[in-house]
């Protein structure tokens, strides 16, 4: 009864899925807190309409949460992009420019854009995964398909906060209480 459970269960499956990746050592991100954050430019999409962005024009402004999700519609990375919406006027305040990365296609994105993420931020293309693997986002056992990675990206460049689990919710508390933390070390101009 209980396999039958587990593998009727979706989040069942994905809790089992990410034990079992965490305990091969699968689940990992290259980039630790410290190193520099490649730059990039991708295609987005904000609020169904077709933006640009760029890494270092988006660092002139203050840091940068850059997440990466599997894939738009699905439950985890919908749940996902509407706590960032809701939180992004906490992100604001401190100067921060969320932005989301999938190998969702454009016009998926711009579907996503206007309905979970609410015209909030902006989520980018990465088709040909050029940006996950800079980042290491990759996720392992699904070739194609970004890992849930969060990133605080500082102004200098450098990795601030990096955190990666299956949790959406603790993305969005952990990504804020970095950018939180990081304003308060910065002197007032």
């Amino acid at each position: 009864m209980i396999n039958r459970l587990i593998y009727q269960n979706f989040w069942l499956k994905t809790l089992l899925l990410a034990c079992v990746l965490n305990f091969a050592g699968l689940a990992h991100a290259q980039l630790k807190v410290g190193d520099a954050a490649p730059s990039f430019q991708a295609i987005g999409a904000l609020a169904g309409e077709v933006v640009e962005f760029n890494l270092d024009e988006a660092l002139k402004k203050g840091p940068v949460v850059l997440y990466f999700y599997p894939k738009a519609f699905t439950s985890g990375c919908t749940i996902e992009a509407q706590l960032f919406a809701e939180s992004i006027n906490d992100f604001k305040a401190n100067k921060a420019t969320v932005v989301g990365m999938s190998a969702d296609n454009m016009k998926t994105l711009k579907e996503f854009s206007s309905g979970p993420c609410a015209g909030k931020f902006i989520v980018a293309a990465d088709e040909d995964q050029a940006i996950i693997k800079k980042y290491d986002a990759a996720l392992k056992v699904w070739p194609g398909v970004a890992d849930r990675i969060s990133y605080v990206i500082t102004p200098d460049k450098k990795i601030y906060e990096m955190y990666e689990g299956f949790n959406p919710e603790q993305h969005v508390k952990r990504m804020l209480a970095a950018v939180q933390a990081f304003a308060k070390t910065q002197v007032p101009k």
